[in-house]
């Protein structure tokens, strides 16, 4: 893989290869070969270059180059770096707080919206991170209409795939997967409630890690359910996302997590200050049991299987125990409760969301202080909110009680996270398996306004329901688009996902840079 130019030859900021790592990228620094502040510039070139073709970015931070410099000189500074993220510049999704940035959720009811910063920011300065940009995301992480359109929001416009600009990115991490797969940033922050971050990774041929429920703080991040959401880290390598997660992971005394009983790995929530890149293992796939999901994308076309069956074929050379396939029994039933729990979720959480932001000065005069209100801010500015399709799951949102007392709400829930647990807890446990590992989704889609997206397929559901960590990397190509497999395992088992998939990365070489990112 290229990357920077040797050190022997020097190099400036005009060197830097869209394939540079975290780690890189730091002994660059480190040696004095190039400054964040001259990297902050670079990385911001490349948004003034490529953003009006990719709509990745919504916002540019007014002080990226000021924090930057503050980096340098805290590097220089006899205590040396804070962090280890010192001087990386990283993306963040716009529906999480940064201060003094607006945080939109890619809708002009929060453009006034300045709240302070959400937990995971504070983590990711605290480790020296240069926070670069908001990025753009499917509205509402979409949630809004039965027939949206994945990586548009009316402030952010529609995200291009950067393998094929008329391709979709998929969502709602739209931006984020398109900003680290076109080099506009080596790292950045998505969220996912159903597939939002490994989704669009997979689509844009980029890592992405959807953490065990509750590893990763909520807090100051609009919300969608409290159940399922989650952040987590997206970034072209497994190493980099190991980097990233290492960072964001940690326990939240204002974000709760609900953990099973007496599940003595819930423990390494409560630690919170876990090196994750120490876990990666190019041997990790050695002995290790794998099942292999093929029914999640029974409707996948031959050419994309075909990127399954020699991922099996390079999983079963590098020495894992294969059992192929696996059955996720009764996983098609998990969507109906899901659906129906989430809409009483989103009101409720959307409510809370819009009354704190009114509560601590974090809102605008006139902002919808409720989803009613939102509801009707939409229909008041329909001719530019609802110019590509509607908001019917708000109006079906709205319909609920919103409340998480509610008999029918509980019975659903209870259902769909019981369907999910039952369905991979199931062949983990015949099995003895270590990890499951099945197709991502879909090969990026035409982008498409009268009909919506073209979703074929999507492994995600099982995952996000039942609170067990995933984590996508690159596995091949269809017709030039990036296709991922996804590596899923029980609660808390980050550390085992990472080691086998930077083993299968390692070994597969899989990803291309995309040719719009080259220099």
């Amino acid at each position: 893989m290229r990357d920077f130019a040797r050190k022997s030859a020097g190099f400036s900021a005009s060197t830097v290869s869209p394939e540079a790592t975290v780690a890189t990228l730091q002994r660059a620094m480190t040696a004095g070969e190039i400054t964040s502040a001259e990297l902050t510039r670079h990385y911001l070139r490349r948004i003034g270059e490529l953003n009006p073709a990719l709509h990745a970015v919504i916002t540019v931070s007014p002080d990226a180059v000021a924090q930057a410099e503050a980096s340098d000189a805290a590097r220089a500074a006899p205590s040396g770096p804070r962090g280890p993220l010192e001087g990386i510049p990283v993306l963040v999704k716009d529906n999480v707080a940064v201060t003094g940035m607006p945080t939109t959720a890619g809708s002009p009811a929060l453009l006034g919206a300045h709240p302070p910063d959400a937990f995971i920011i504070a983590r990711l300065r605290a480790a020296g991170a240069v926070i670069l940009a908001k990025a753009n995301l499917s509205e509402w992480a979409n949630f809004r209409s039965t027939h949206s359109t994945s990586g548009w929001s009316t402030l952010g416009g529609q995200a291009g795939n950067p393998y094929a600009l008329d391709r979709n990115p998929s969502g709602s991490s739209s931006g984020s997967a398109v900003g680290v797969a076109a080099a506009l940033a080596p790292l950045a922050v998505g969220t996912e409630t159903d597939g939002s971050i490994v989704s669009p990774a997979s689509a844009c041929g980029i890592v992405g890690i959807k953490p065990t429920a509750g590893l990763v703080s909520r807090t100051g991040i609009v919300p969608l359910s409290p159940v399922q959401d989650t952040a987590g880290p997206m970034a072209a390598t497994v190493a980099d996302a190991a980097a990233l997660l290492s960072v964001l992971a940690a326990a939240d005394p204002l974000d709760p997590a609900v953990d099973p009983p007496a599940d003595p790995r819930t423990a390494e929530r409560i630690r919170g200050a876990i090196e994750y890149t120490s876990f990666l293992d190019p041997g990790a796939l050695d002995g290790a049991r794998i099942g292999i999901w093929r029914n999640g994308s029974v409707a996948a076309s031959a050419a994309t299987l075909a990127v399954l069956d020699a991922a099996v074929a390079q999983l079963r050379t590098l020495g894992a125990v294969l059992v192929d396939p696996v059955e996720l029994p009764d996983v098609d039933k998990i969507v109906e409760p899901e659906w129906a729990a989430l809409k009483y979720e989103f009101k409720y959480g959307i409510n809370a969301y819009l009354r704190y932001l009114t509560a601590y000065g974090g809102g605008s005069e006139g902002a919808p202080g409720s989803l009613e209100e939102l509801i009707s801010f939409n229909a008041r500015n329909a001719g530019l909110v609802l110019s590509r399709f509607g908001q019917e799951i708000f109006e079906q949102s709205q319909a609920t009680s919103g409340q998480l007392s509610d008999p029918d709400y509980l019975s659903a829930r209870s259902a769909a996270t019981r369907l999910a647990v039952t369905a991979l807890e199931t062949p983990v446990r015949e099995h003895q398996l270590d990890a499951i590992v099945s197709l991502t989704g879909t090969p990026a889609w035409l982008t498409d306004y009268v009909l919506g997206d073209h979703e074929v397929f999507g492994g995600a559901r099982p995952a996000a329901v039942s609170g067990w960590p995933s984590l996508t990397v690159p596995a091949g190509y269809v017709s030039g688009l990036p296709v991922g497999v996804t590596f899923t395992g029980p609660r808390w088992s980050e550390p085992q996902l990472l080691a086998l998939a930077y083993a299968f990365e390692q070994a597969s070489a899989a990803r291309r840079v995309p040719a719009l990112s080259r220099p």
